[in-house]
């Protein structure tokens, strides 16, 4: 592939938009940050300044999917129920990789390699924070048990949607919203069922109905 000279500048944000352009072109596995560098007219020294190895470059990528959710969110969105709430920031997040899907995809399966535990045993960390900043980010406030399930429930969905979404050709991400809307509308209903039980066990201290 010949060079793609480009007027970036040697930032963070500047190398991370130059690897995912030769990405798109070439594909994930294949990058090399020495061409990366070789596009930009600087250094590999000059990228290693900012990121220690081609994951970092990957994690900077989904930083960015977080800024975009944790964004203000729109007028009157603290009066539309949880579901809406969810599924606007979990689609804020997966509208803001959407301009390289693929490589996004090829980046989780890179992470996800066998033989790279470096790489996937920080995913665990990494999703559990990013529940808690899709809770933060949807105004949910629960507390004790009723926390714990929507701690499950949303790590559950949100991988879920991630697979739905990797595989998703459709325009505008059409296929992913309507899937997440079914499985939010489904937890709902689940979730008013056991509401009551949730309540009692919270003014009970967490204990179990019947101890």
């Amino acid at each position: 592939m010949a060079a793609l000279r480009t007027a970036y500048s040697d930032g963070a944000d500047a190398i991370l938009d130059a690897a995912l352009a030769r990405a798109e072109a070439e594909g994930w596995s294949a990058l090399r940050l020495r061409e990366v560098a070789g596009d930009m007219g600087i250094t590999p020294a000059d990228i290693r300044m900012h990121f220690r190895e081609k994951n970092d470059l990957a994690d900077a990528w989904l930083a960015r999917a977080d800024a975009a959710m944790l964004a203000a969110p729109p007028k009157g969105f603290a009066d539309l129920p949880p579901p809406e709430r969810i599924h606007l920031m979990v689609m804020r997040w997966l509208d803001a990789l959407a301009p390289h899907r693929t490589v996004t995809r090829e980046m989780f399966s890179e992470k996800l390699w066998p033989f790279h535990p470096h790489h996937y045993v920080p995913m665990v960390p990494w999703l559990s924070r990013t529940v808690q900043w899709l809770r933060e980010a949807a105004l949910l406030d629960g507390q004790g048990r009723r926390k714990q399930v929507e701690e499950i429930g949303l790590t559950a969905l949100f991988t879920a949607t991630l697979a739905v979404w990797c595989r998703d050709p459709s325009k505008d991400q059409e296929r992913t919203r309507a899937w997440l809307a079914g499985r939010l509308a489904r937890a709902d209903r689940l979730m008013a069922r056991l509401r009551p039980m949730l309540r009692y066990s919270f003014a009970q201290g967490g204990s179990k109905p019947g101890r």
